[in-house]
């Protein structure tokens, strides 16, 4: 183990109360309440929504971890048919299709990795054997061979195991069995009947290994259970229920620690999400899209991936998402005010190095220029032509502001010192917004003038050229991004909407959508695959709801401390900057800058 001494460069250190700035990890002497001290990271237990799979199923199974599992069998819809054979490979970002199961069915069971997995049990029907099977099939990492079958057939099976040559199956509905206790383990080449669950039943959550497993809630009859049972390698042992009843939802991690989550509950799906310590379940924040016969994978409680499910049942959905009890807590904090508050600024930059130009005060226009060190804002050279809401690309010492409402169709560049006109935009339009690494290179989209434009235009360093339109035409909108081939398009209007696209420097593909639908966002900060959607609303009511993109869906996290619309906004989804904006009564001058981690102060207990 390393010493704190290897790790901080100093020793335990004593102060009178507590160091003004602690650093994550830090260990110091509170001389006033005579106590030792610490700083942790402020961490956040939530789900995140993932790119959906390609077919939309419920009553289906999955294998593997968060980052890299696979999703097969169960059925579209209603009443369990048809049965589906597809298989989904899911690499941490995106679903890909690969070879089917040999038998397609549904309510089926499993165990193993995304390269090496198990299916079991589940039903076939209409067709040939018109019911429950014991069929078992093996997967490599490209194809399903089949095996040896169960020895008791059944569907709304449970099944643990990280491996396809140790496994466990239990619980679950044969022919004359409407509630299974049987358990069965796997040796890689056939299966062993061993002891019994205390309690039968099918729609049971199971994970682990097949040495430490879990089985979590079912039904038995008409009964939904919050029965929960431990296995330690020979038999079952109850433990105590988790707090909502249900059927059907998922499970990862062990007899020690899980995570359940999803499922049906009385009188329909829930999202309900509970974490196992061992001895007690904890509600945790649910599920974004209610679900019940999903497929679940994960090592840990963790980390776990929900896929598919029915929503409402009895309709599939082919939504997933990403579960972590890691994920940082962000928070925003004062920084230096503008000197003179406005709102609709562009704005360019990072946290301690940013511009903000032109807006509007409740008089006119302004050609306002300013420069933020972190601390100050400093007025600087104004630019040439008043407006705001414009578009906007660049950096500190390299920037463009282009068109925006009281401009026509003047693109301005800066140089570090001044403001010099270039080629004019071929739209003029206000409302819109702009991406671009520096003043020779940048893209800007949609808009408004006589209408509501979904207009793009290329900019080379010497002229405009329109490229693809945006799917929806729209002005108001937040915009993110620093070259001309990466950008992202978020709310607006006409709406307000929650509509986010990106653009892959050839077209605009519509992504998943804000959390709340909002316009007058103006820019936000970050890239097209890491942003912030800061702010934004009606004059008034206006929000501070801060959401984060990690490029694939947005996170709410926390708001700004003073809501506001247009905000000018800078910098990363870990060093953000929100300048100026409008609170709904008037303009701003307020700062703020975000950090993308935050840290409590702990006291070491001597208990």
């Amino acid at each position: 183990m390393a010493e704190y001494k290897s790790t901080f460069g100093t020793k335990v250190q004593n102060y009178t109360t507590n160091p003004d700035n602690p650093i994550e990890g830090q260990v110091w002497y509170n001389e006033t309440d005579n106590v030792l001290k610490y700083q942790i990271p402020n961490l956040l237990a939530s789900w995140r929504t993932a790119n959906n799979l390609n077919t939309a199923r419920g009553y289906t199974a999955s294998a593997g971890i968060q980052t890299a599992s696979i999703t097969f069998g169960g059925s579209p819809g209603v009443s369990a048919t048809p049965q589906l054979a597809n298989t989904e490979s899911y690499d941490g970002t995106t679903f890909s299709e690969v070879n089917d199961l040999n038998s397609a069915r549904a309510v089926l069971a499993s165990a193993g990795t995304s390269t090496a997995g198990l299916a079991f049990g589940g039903t076939i029907f209409p067709a040939a054997p018109n019911g429950p099977v014991g069929f078992t099939e093996t997967w490599n990492g490209s194809s399903w061979t089949e095996v040896a079958d169960l020895n008791s057939v059944r569907q709304a099976l449970a099944g643990a195991g990280t491996t396809n040559t140790e496994a466990l199956a239990y619980g679950g509905e044969g022919p004359a069995v409407p509630q299974a206790a049987v358990t069965e383990q796997w040796n890689g080449s056939s299966w062993t009947e061993v002891a019994d669950l205390n309690s039968g039943r099918r729609g049971i959550a199971g994970s682990g290994v097949y040495t430490a497993a879990i089985a979590v809630a079912g039904i038995d009859g008409s009964s939904r259970r919050a029965f929960v049972e431990s296995w330690n390698g020979s038999a079952w042992t109850e433990v105590a229920d988790v707090n909502t009843a249900r059927r059907s939802g998922g499970n990862s991690g062990d007899n020690t620690a899980s995570v359940f989550f999803g499922g049906n509950a009385a009188p329909g799906d829930t999202g309900a999400t509970e974490l196992w310590n061992g001895s007690s379940w904890a509600e945790q924040n649910d599920l974004n899209v209610v679900r019940g016969y999903l497929g679940a994978s994960g090592a840990s409680s963790a980390s776990a991936l929900a896929a598919g499910g029915l929503n409402p049942a009895p309709t599939g959905t082919a939504a997933a998402e990403e579960w972590s009890t890691t994920q940082s807590v962000g928070a925003w904090s004062t920084g230096g005010s503008l000197n003179t508050a406005r709102d609709k600024m562009g704005g360019v930059g990072t946290q301690n190095d940013s511009l903000a130009f032109g807006g509007e005060t409740p008089s006119s226009n302004q050609i306002l220029t300013e420069s933020y060190d972190g601390t100050n804002w400093t007025e600087v050279n104004d630019l040439n032509t008043a407006g705001d809401e414009m578009g906007t690309a660049g950096t500190t010492t390299s920037a463009l502001a282009v068109t925006g409402y009281g401009r026509g169709a003047v693109n301005e560049s800066w140089n570090g010192t001044s403001w010099t006109e270039l080629a004019d935009v071929n739209t003029p339009r206000g409302g819109l917004g702009g991406s671009g690494a520096d003043s020779t290179s940048a893209v800007i989209f949609g808009g408004n003038s006589t209408q509501d434009w979904a207009v793009t235009e290329s900019w080379n360093g010497s002229s405009w050229t329109e490229v693809n339109d945006m799917n929806t035409a729209r002005r108001q909108i937040g915009f993110s991004g620093v070259t001309n081939t990466a950008a992202l398009a978020f709310g607006g209007t006409p709406g307000p909407t929650a509509i986010t696209e990106q653009w892959n420097g050839t077209s605009w593909t519509e992504v998943n959508d804000l959390n709340t639908a909002r316009r007058y966002i103006n820019s936000g900060a970050g890239t097209s695959t890491a942003a912030l959607c800061i702010g934004g609303g009606e004059t008034p009511p206006v929000i501070g709801n801060t959401e984060d993109w990690n490029g694939v869906s947005w996170v709410e996290v926390a708001d700004l401390s003073t809501a506001r619309s247009t905000v000018a906004g800078t910098g990363t989804t870990s060093a953000g900057l929100a300048s100026g904006g409008n609170t709904g009564t008037t303009e701003t001058a307020a700062t703020e800058e975000w950090s993308g981690t935050s840290n409590s102060t702990k006291t070491v207990s001597t208990d």
